[in-house]
Order: structure tokens, then sequence, then C-alpha cells
């Protein structure tokens, strides 16, 4: 007797959390499909699907019977916010949303869960107030040039809570910032500064990172969709964000760099410049906490920075180590 496999679909999974996603679900015996621009791109395990983000196509099928759809959808925000950039890092995620939400709509058999990208920048810049989903405030802060992207985010979700899609489960997902050993994300970027004796406080340091370690985030992920009770904005981020010079400190101590120089505002607003990226993704404090996740009941592996730091270095170390986590079930003997 053949029995069907659960199938998820990634919207825009063509970036590093598609692939981490589509590693694990492989891993949990799932069936993956990817919507993307450049199915080319896809690799195996996962079924490559051409969609624009933008019409409905052919693409709309692989909705029909579906577990889950995540959508991941988003130019990057890392570049200067200039005015062709600001419209196409908002259309890049206003527009799949909504024709993601039509597709669902034409479904006879829609997916039982939709988890659409959002961003934990949504809340204020805060030092002093940790930020959750009940009480946490919602509003951009003109002094860390963060206005732009809090409007983005909260269109992003105003889109997203208007979709029809009455039979379809929905949670917007806001994301801190993912630490993993793929070339170009965070981690690495912070840990080479630090091996390069510029791992000092940046703008004093005190404001605070949010943060989760690729594995949460693909637990996370397959957590949510399997809980039928939680719907709306989940802040998917680790329990213990940690203030800028922090970081930098374990950062230097792992790569066993003594001293870091510190970077002052106006030297990372020149150093903006040169990179072609906006000061906002340092200076901005993002301390927010996962309440509604641990309210759940769900356990983090990586509820420390250091824990977090200690399991990549030691995947960068050992590279054929790094196969993408363990199964829901036997992480931190976590039971669904």
């Amino acid at each position: 007797m053949t029995t069907t496999r659960p199938k998820i679909v990634l919207a825009g999974g063509s970036g590093f959390l598609g692939r981490a996603l589509v590693r694990w679900f492989d891993k949990q015996g799932w069936e993956t499909s990817v919507l993307s621009r450049s199915p080319d791109a896809i690799a195996a395990p996962a079924k490559p699907v051409l969609w624009d983000g933008a019409t409905l196509g052919d693409w709309r099928r692989e909705l029909e019977g579906a577990t889950a759809l995540v959508n991941l959808a988003g130019r990057s925000v890392n570049c200067r916010y200039h005015e062709a950039n600001r419209r196409e890092i908002l259309l890049s995620r206003i527009n799949p949303t909504r024709v993601l939400g039509d597709a669902i709509g034409r479904c006879a058999n829609p997916p039982k869960v939709w988890l659409n990208s959002s961003t934990a920048t949504i809340y204020k810049h805060s030092i002093e107030q940790p930020m959750d989903e009940a009480t946490g405030v919602i509003a951009g802060t003109p002094a860390v040039k963060d206005v732009f992207s809090v409007d983005v985010a909260q269109a992003w979700e105003r889109v997203f809570d208007e979709a029809p899609a009455p039979q379809t489960r929905k949670v917007a997902l806001r994301t801190a910032m993912v630490l993993a050993t793929e070339q170009g994300t965070v981690f690495r970027v912070l840990r080479r500064l630090a091996r390069c004796g510029l791992g000092g406080a940046m703008a004093g340091g005190k404001q605070y990172m949010s943060w989760i370690h690729e594995t949460d985030f693909c637990r996370a992920v397959e957590w949510l969709i399997d809980r039928d009770e939680v719907s709306g904005p989940v802040n998917v981020t680790a329990p213990q964000p940690m203030a800028n010079r922090d970081v930098m400190r374990l950062l230097r101590e792992v790569c066993g760099v003594r001293l870091g120089l510190p970077a002052a505002r106006w030297m990372l607003e020149i150093g903006a410049v040169f990179l072609r990226t906006e000061t906002e993704l340092i200076l901005k404090s993002r301390r927010v906490v996962p309440a509604r996740l641990l309210a759940s009941g769900f356990e983090f592996c990586f509820a420390d920075l250091r824990s977090a730091v200690a399991d990549l270095e030691a995947k960068l170390a050992h590279p054929s180590h790094d196969q993408g986590g363990t199964s829901l079930s036997a992480a931190k003997g976590v039971v669904s």
C-alpha cells in the first residue's frame, strides 16, 4: 500500500533559507516544490516550478492538496535604499503575497496552512523593552533610519492579512537574523570582521541583535505547520537577544582575537556607502522575543548565542558533518 507524503511548497525558495528548508523537510520525508524565477537553479530533491511572483500561471496547481505553503519571496534589503531599490523591495514582497492569496482562493483543495515571511524589524527600535507579539510597539525610529523598513513590513503583513483564504490557517513569520555557515550570511560577515580585528562595538554597541540558528528556524517552521491552534504573527527568534558589543566580544573570543577596533557611527555611515548597504542593519536595536513560540511549547536547540556560535564553528571545522540537523521529535526531546 502506498502512502501520500505531506507536501510543502516554498515560494521564492531559491535563497539560503529555501535551501535549508528543502534539506530539512526532505529529511522528514516531505515532498518539496520550489516556486522560482530561476527553476534551473533549484537542486534536487526539490521540484522546481517556474513563476514570476506577480501573475497567476500553471504554478498554482502546486498548491492543490499541499499541506503547507511557505512564502519566502522578497528582494534582499542589503542594498542602498534609493528610490528604485525601495520600490523593488516593496513590490517583491507584496506582489508575491497578493498573487499567492489569489491562487489559494482558486484552489479546490487549498493548503492547510500558509506561512508568510515578515520581519522582526517591524518592531520599534528598543534597548530597554523586549518586544513580543502582544506588547511590542510597531513604529519606525528616524534616528536609526528604519522608517522605510517598518512601513514595508506593515504593508507586507496587511496584504497577507487581507488575502481571502478562509480554509487556510495563516501565520506571519516575524523572523530575526538567521545564523548559518553559508557564505554571505550574517554570521559569516560578523565572524570575518572579528577575525580581521574589526570586531569591536559598533556605534556604542548598546543596540540589541535578535537572531535564530538555522536549525531552530527550520524546526520552528515545522512546529508552526503542525500547530493548528497558532495563527497570526509569530516572532521567529531565539529567546535571548544580545547587545552588539557582547555579540562582537563573543565572536572575538571564539575566533581567538583579543582586540577589536570599535566603529563610531560616522565610520559606519562611510563604510555603508562603499559596501552599498544601509547602516540601519547595524544601528537598529532589535530586542525581539518569541513569546508565542515559547507559549506553544517550542523548545530551542540553541537558546543562547554561545551555543549557537559553538555549533556553527564546529560545522565550519568539519563541513562534511553539516547535513542539516535532526528531526523535530528528536531535537531537544520535543514531542509534538
